[in-house]
């Protein structure tokens, strides 16, 4: 079950809906924050043949979006299996499901796993998750993004990163803060 829609902003699935299902476990990113962060990176690479990584994956509307853009590939994290479901209907919908791939894993539990290298990986984690410093570190650290990759997590005021030393941005969406890390800072 389903109870709104959020929208692909731009891209070959632009204007296309993504369901959201309501399990009562989401926060989808709103329209606004998608557009900020979605911005900060398009001014500075393109997503054309990337791939991605989005946990906590919910409706997937990250992940999604990337694809619009570009992306060649994402795989999607969530340990809902509604959630899930949802996500492999959507991507059938939209006729992009050989691009994507879903594992219905806890998120903690999938990162002490390899799966690979991405150019960007997403995280909307609840804003209570009690582990966001120790996944930013193992995500820049072991390695999960390319060389010239891209974490971007999103949080709420409680937790400040703008002083971590691979933070290269951090903007407040209304509620929400964007924060965008670098395995080399330098390179933003």
């Amino acid at each position: 079950m389903t109870t709104r829609c959020m929208r692909i902003i731009t891209g070959k699935l632009k204007g296309r809906s993504i369901p959201v299902p309501k399990s009562g476990r989401l926060r989808p990113t709103s329209d606004r924050t998608k557009e900020g962060l979605f911005s900060v990176i398009d001014a500075r690479v393109y997503f054309d043949d990337t791939r991605v990584l989005d946990l906590f994956a919910g409706s997937g509307n990250l992940g999604f979006e990337a694809i619009s853009r570009g992306s060649e590939f994402c795989l999607f994290v969530d340990d809902e299996p509604l959630h899930i479901r949802q996500i492999e209907k959507t991507a059938k919908n939209f006729g992009v499901h050989e691009q994507m791939r879903t594992i219905m894993a806890d998120v903690d539990m999938f990162l002490q796993q390899k799966h690979g290298t991405f150019d960007f990986v997403f995280a909307d984690p609840p804003y209570d998750y009690y582990k966001m410093e120790e996944m930013i570190d193992l995500i820049v650290a072991e390695n999960w993004l390319n060389e010239d990759g891209w974490f971007i997590l999103e949080h709420d005021k409680r937790h400040d990163f703008s002083s971590h030393e691979n933070c290269v941005f951090s903007k407040p969406y209304g509620r929400t803060i964007v924060s965008m890390f670098k395995r080399n800072p330098d390179d933003f």
